[in-house]
């Protein structure tokens, strides 16, 4: 049988299972379509928010950054991770004790106003648009290589995907579709790495095998190995930390916070029957992301070394040392299909030089002698579904990668398009502008207002601002310098009221788009140039990815300056606050 046949088979199975889970559980009620009716196990949930969790930026984009960027790259690790202990700690029990359906329902009550709620939807959707380009992109890389088709197609494709079971399950559909994703993802990331972590070093254990010898007579331990090579060929050292320690700390503030912030992870909070379920949800959850990204690392070194070590199948500065362009392997053959991988011979000789800018290089000679990258284009989100087929596994191991990153970036988005159908249906128009709706008109508003999300998601993510992982870096950013400081305050914060929160989202949602904006450049029209993409034109050193910690900063700094320039809360208000934090975890949650 054929790759293609098994992959059609393996992700047609898939498919099946996850359709045929949205129609049996789909929604039928407000309660079903927005929080699952309260009723989900809070194991379940762990499970479904791994799955709603680990994204494509996770599954396909953040191994691929490790892959090229190194020691830097794990950072994204440390940020999402330790968000998840934030969210655990601070947030999940409280605002599943408030008992409501939304984030920006929570807002609006607590801070006794409907401008509140309004800004409250229009930082929420911000964030989930700018995290559904990531996820689009990924579902884009994932059906392009799976149809064989350029990446336009394949994202179109996936929409269509999107839009059959989310819009028809609702939250009830897509906890259930959620961790049958969970189960595919998991199992389509860690087969693989276990089969190519013992072929290149003997030990079974990703995690071990990372820092493990090599079997291939070098006596040399993984890492070492690739140090060495990425120095030979002209690249930094793969372990070396290139970023300065200001932006690794401003952008794991920033991932993390952002974590403790976006909508579609805390809606997950509301599903479970009691207060005390939510913090053992987010446990739970916790255990099941650690299995991915604690074989992340070892993934992205193995991917980055296999990759290497076939393009330069010999000595370098040797005529045999290169890759005939004439004799690449099938694996190269099928991303170049996608668009995603492009190879130009700059000097006419026929071969695949990959080297990096080494001082004294020749990069005019036309000669054996000339070095440069005449890999134009190799696009970091296709390294983990590449790295079983450049590693010569199975078919039904590539099939099974294959399914398990469509898996993950469809599990997200659907998660991501319910949060921004929530608060247009719920919160706009139920809550604001249409009061009078009854509940068969609130569903239908969702799901018109999902469909659109994915119409304009799909656009945008046809002309993203970087790789998966850049762009949710960039979503969790404006998460951080938005909802969260908010979210925090109301619920620590008797003093703080509705003049001080509303003015704290709008300082810090604007500011930090527009530092994105500046330099990452206006991303949804094309033709259009960033002002200064590159460390030397950021303000202060910062990375656009990093600047939400500095968001937030700012939103704390304005709301707790108005707050304490106007009138206090109404008694009735600080009272709930108090009430939200009183720790009755094992009772039934009070809504209010």
């Amino acid at each position: 049988m054929t790759l293609r046949m098994t992959t059609y088979i393996i992700v047609g199975l898939t498919f099946a299972i996850y359709i045929g889970i949205a129609f049996w559980a789909r929604a039928k009620t407000t309660s079903d379509f927005y929080v699952a009716g309260k009723g989900v196990h809070p194991v379940l949930n762990g499970m479904a928010t791994a799955a709603d969790w680990m994204s494509a930026a996770s599954f396909i984009s953040m191994a691929g950054l490790i892959a090229f960027m190194g020691y830097d790259a794990c950072v994204y690790l440390m940020g999402w991770t330790g968000g998840y202990v934030l969210l655990a700690m601070m947030l999940a029990p409280y605002l599943r004790k408030f008992g409501k359906f939304t984030v920006p329902e929570f807002i609006g009550d607590r801070y006794y106003s409907q401008g509140a709620r309004i800004t409250a939807v229009i930082c929420l959707i911000i964030c989930s648009i700018t995290y559904v380009i990531g996820q689009m992109k990924g579902i884009g890389v994932a059906f392009s290589r799976v149809l064989e088709v350029d990446f336009s197609t394949g994202l179109f494709c996936g929409m269509a995907v999107v839009f059959i079971y989310a819009v028809m399950g609702g939250m009830k559909g897509i906890t259930y579709t959620q961790i049958a994703q969970y189960c595919v993802l998991i199992f389509a990331y860690t087969v693989p790495a276990i089969f190519i972590a013992f072929q290149l070093t003997g030990n079974p254990i990703p995690q071990l095998a990372l820092g493990s010898h090599l079997t291939d007579g070098s006596g040399m331990y993984l890492l070492e190995k690739l140090n060495k090579i990425c120095i030979e060929l002209g690249f930094a050292s793969y372990t070396a930390q290139k970023w300065t320690t200001w932006n690794v700390f401003l952008l794991t503030i920033s991932l993390m916070v952002g974590t403790a912030g976006l909508p579609h992870v805390i809606m997950r909070f509301f599903t479970v029957p009691k207060v005390r379920d939510a913090r053992f949800s987010t446990g739970w959850a916790l255990v099941f992301i650690s299995i991915l990204y604690t074989t992340a690392p070892a993934v992205g070194a193995m991917a980055r070394s296999n990759l290497m070590h076939t393009i330069q199948t010999g000595p370098v500065g040797s005529p045999t040392g290169n890759l005939l362009y004439a004799d690449r392997p099938s694996w190269f053959t099928n991303w170049e299909k996608t668009g995603l991988l492009k190879w130009e011979d700059k000097n006419g000789d026929g071969r695949i030089q990959y080297y990096g800018n080494n001082p004294g290089f020749d990069k005019k000679a036309e000669t054996w002698g000339w070095r440069g990258n005449e890999m134009v284009k190799v696009d970091r989100d296709i390294m983990v579904l590449a790295n079983p087929e450049i590693a010569n596994l199975p078919f039904w191991v590539i099939a099974l990668v294959a399914a398990g990153g469509i898996a993950a970036a469809l599990s997200t988005a659907a998660g991501l398009l319910l949060a921004i159908a929530s608060s247009i249906s719920h919160d706009l128009l139920k809550g604001v502008f249409t009061k009078g709706i009854n509940e068969k008109q609130e569903l239908t508003y969702g799901r018109i207002s999902m469909t659109v999300a994915i119409i304009v998601a799909g656009y945008l993510g046809l002309n993203p601002p970087g790789f998966a992982a850049q762009v949710v870096a960039l979503a969790f950013g404006l998460a951080a310098s938005s909802i969260f400081p908010v979210l925090m305050m109301g619920i620590f914060s008797k003093r703080m009221n509705r003049a001080g929160a509303i003015a704290g989202m709008l300082t810090g949602i604007g500011t930090t788009l527009l530092y994105i904006f500046l330099y990452k450049g206006w991303f949804f029209i094309k033709g259009t140039a960033p002002l200064a993409d590159n460390p030397d034109g950021w303000m202060l050193g910062i990375n656009p990815q990093s600047f939400g910690a500095v968001g937030a900063l700012l939103n704390f700094v304005v709301a707790f300056l108005v707050s304490r320039a106007t009138a206090p809360p109404p008694e009735h208000i600080q009272a709930l606050v108090e009430d939200i934090r009183i720790p009755k975890g094992a009772g039934t949650a009070v809504s209010h």
